[in-house]
């Protein structure tokens, strides 16, 4: 293999673990605009808040390893996401989705600003969690990358499953897209809203331990960037579609990645975004999005 190919494969595998962090992210929003049918302002404090809890706490202080430590992400964040529902949403049941909107960002700047009263905004080092990689010519796959990967497609098929062939899974599908019709045939809307809203948080927890491990630092400002990136990667996809959320997050790693290596690191997010405008300019609902489609 040429040198300039090898050099380009290393930044598109390097580009697909980042990628798949993303998507994990994008894949935990797209349930949660399906069930709530509303653009949330608190996902990447929860993100934040799994980052810390399984990739602080888990990895570095209690030294629980990495399964344990995702485990760990995947509850706090599902608590998390308990909390909102109670604080957002249920209080108002079928209320304006600007009240929804205005307590999202409420709570939003609650627990970044807690966060960084309890964790001040210094970052906090996580170590290694795998070490070792394979090596296929001059092309290097860091086992971190691989398990990043492999936990992406796992959750992925867990959650088709749950969506597919469950009965919970059905009706979080009906309320995704008609929450009257739903109601009219028997399913408990509030309970399904919550369920879903709980399972998104989760994910993005699962993605902030990965995040963590990925980059070997959490802190506690590090939500702004991950929420923007996670909306950015479920749009460039299609919010109609968990597997668009998927492809999104994906390309928008590698996007970042080649961005990068031909300009510089401060163009990392303009490439990414920039792209992403460009997609929706020309394809309004995202790459795999369709109107009117269902939403998860």
């Amino acid at each position: 293999m040429s040198d300039t190919f090898v050099y380009y494969a290393q930044l598109v595998v390097d580009g697909l673990a980042q990628g798949a962090i993303y998507a994990l992210m994008a894949i935990g929003f797209a349930v949660i605009m399906g069930s709530l049918d509303l653009v949330t302002f608190t996902y990447g404090e929860v993100v934040m808040l799994g980052a810390l809890a399984g990739g602080y706490y888990g990895v570095a202080i209690l030294k629980l390893g990495i399964w344990l430590s995702l485990l760990l992400g995947f509850a706090a964040a599902w608590l998390v996401g308990m909390f909102i529902d109670v604080v957002c949403y249920r209080r108002w049941p079928g209320g304006p989705p600007e009240v929804w909107l205005i307590t999202t960002i409420g709570i939003s700047t609650v627990l970044k600003s807690g966060s960084q009263v309890l964790f001040s905004t210094e970052q906090e080092f996580v170590p290694d969690v795998m070490d070792g990689m394979w090596e296929i010519g001059d092309l290097r796959v860091l086992h971190i990358q691989v398990l990043i990967i492999g936990v992406l497609f796992f959750l992925s098929a867990s959650l088709w499953v749950f969506l597919g062939k469950t009965r919970l899974g059905m009706q979080l599908r009906a309320v995704s897209m008609d929450k009257t019709a739903a109601a009219l045939l028997g399913v408990r809307v509030q309970r399904v809203m919550t369920i879903g809203n709980a399972i998104g948080c989760a994910l993005g927890g699962v993605a902030g331990v990965l995040l963590g491990a990925y980059y070997n630092s959490v802190f506690a400002i590090m939500g702004g960037v991950a929420g923007i990136k996670a909306f950015a990667a479920a749009v460039f996809g299609g919010l109609t579609s968990i597997p668009g959320a998927a492809l999104g997050g994906l390309l928008l790693g590698v996007l970042e990645n080649l961005g990068v290596d031909l300009f510089s690191s401060g163009w990392r997010d303009i490439i990414g975004f920039g792209v992403m405008i460009i997609v929706l300019l020309i394809k309004p609902s995202g790459l795999l999005g369709r109107k009117g489609a269902e939403k998860i």
